[in-house]
């Protein structure tokens, strides 16, 4: 892990922090193939995959129903409990974000314009499921879809070597309304879901996260498929003063470190007194953590840096641009370190605000744009499931209002026959 100022920062080391998980290129072949091989065999080249990565020997893509009651009766009921609160959590804050159907506005009399917003007919939402099982991303997935209004949504998730999807994640796919749930992960799936195949079908977009291999396949694919965003390793920056705990934050580093090897964690503040003692929590807990292998992995890609101030720090972040932003500092200054953030995919305000509450509970979503996207990408949201057109509804009067300054225009750009459209509605 990185221990510097941040004005001693190499450049190599500093573009390789802003440029993190951008490689995608790496994988390009790889994917292509993959991608080609899945739009012309459908579901003999899924089945192989299955095999080649998975382990799992399969028969069928679909999970049955029968499956999913079987999964959901071996759940501590405890566990369901907890997942639908998480659920009704996220059902809810989602809901809030839904716009007006329809609307009209008549700023010139005779001609009234408006907006029509519809849900897309079907959507495929990605849930990993190689380290870990992800019953939250399915949540956050599938129900900002379904409450939308998309009226099929699927799921594409790996079978484990048994054949079989977690249970965990087949519960969640119960509670969020998914429609249908297939048996294949990696590029191969967004493949399917993109091109369809016997079992899987054609979607109008593809959302959720994955690694170089999914999202430079989700790149690929948009001729033929929309997709959310680019979604890649997971990532926090933590703004943080004397004011905060460095066990906490320490314990923060570690929670997105065990996510995976290339996951990046940085802490930027401008206490020296702060960033040794949460470097030794650091230290400490990472020797007791039980994904230690994975989270040594990641804290090589991660860094505290020392800044003269905290304008310093809140300049940093937005140049880096995290999935997700943690600010603890004094809460006298929460609303004006917070009042300058420009870049950022969610941010958690306060001690005890961790990204953990968002990853699965709070309500807000968690596929976020990594990699410095958040520059031009917003977190998922009901938004990204609907298209809108606009309406129009324009008297004789209301042209006329505007007549002349359309025929203008037109000719001016040498389309004189837009210019003649408009003219013979006044021909007497």
């Amino acid at each position: 892990m990185i221990f510097k100022n941040l004005s001693e920062l190499s450049d190599s080391d500093l573009n390789q922090m802003l440029s993190r998980g951008k490689g995608l290129a790496d994988v390009g072949s790889a994917v292509d193939a993959i991608l080609e091989n899945v739009k012309t065999n459908g579901d003999t080249a899924i089945l192989e995959y299955a095999k080649q990565f998975d382990k799992a020997d399969l028969k069928t893509l679909a999970v049955t129903p029968a499956e999913t009651e079987e999964a959901i009766a071996s759940l501590d009921p405890t566990l369901m409990k907890h997942l639908r609160q998480a659920a009704e959590n996220i059902r809810r804050f989602h809901a809030a974000q839904l716009p007006k159907e329809i609307w009209y506005i008549e700023e010139t009399p005779g001609i009234v314009l408006g907006q029509k917003t519809i849900p897309l007919s079907k959507v495929g939402c990605y849930v990993p499921g190689g380290r870990a099982s992800y019953p939250s991303t399915v949540l956050m997935t599938a129900l900002p879809a379904k409450v939308a209004g998309v009226s099929e949504v699927i799921v594409c998730t790996p079978a484990r070597a048994d054949g079989t999807v977690h249970p965990l994640t087949l519960a969640a796919c119960r509670i969020a309304g998914v429609d249908k749930i297939f048996k294949t992960g990696g590029a191969q799936a967004i493949a399917a879901m993109a091109y369809g195949t016997e079992s899987i079908p054609q979607v109008d977009k593809i959302v959720g996260p994955g690694n170089v291999f999914v999202t430079y396949a989700k790149m690929k694919v948009r001729e033929e498929v929309e997709i959310d965003f680019p979604a890649g390793p997971s990532e926090v920056l933590i703004i943080a003063d004397d004011f905060a705990d460095p066990k906490m934050t320490a314990s923060d580093i570690l929670a997105q470190a065990e996510h995976d090897p290339n996951s990046v964690s940085v802490l930027v503040t401008p206490s020296e007194k702060f960033a040794k003692a949460t470097m030794s929590e650091v230290e400490k807990q990472t020797e007791t953590a039980k994904r230690k292998e994975i989270i040594e992995a990641s804290l090589k890609n991660s860094a505290i840096l020392l800044t003269k101030n905290m304008d310093e720090c809140i300049e940093f972040s937005n140049k880096f641009g995290p999935e997700h932003l943690q600010i603890m500092v004094d809460p006298q200054i929460e609303d004006s370190v917070l009042n300058q953030i420009q870049n950022a995919g969610s941010v958690f305000v306060g001690n005890y605000a961790p990204v953990p509450a968002g990853d699965y509970a709070s309500g807000t979503n968690h596929v976020l744009p990594t990699s410095g996207y958040v520059r031009m990408y917003s977190g998922l949201n009901t938004a990204h499931f609907l298209k809108s057109f606009t309406i129009q509804r324009i008297s004789k009067e209301g042209l006329s209002e505007i007549k002349d300054a359309v025929i203008d225009l037109a000719e001016t750009e040498g389309l004189f026959e837009h210019a003649e459209a408009i003219r013979k509605r006044f021909d007497e």
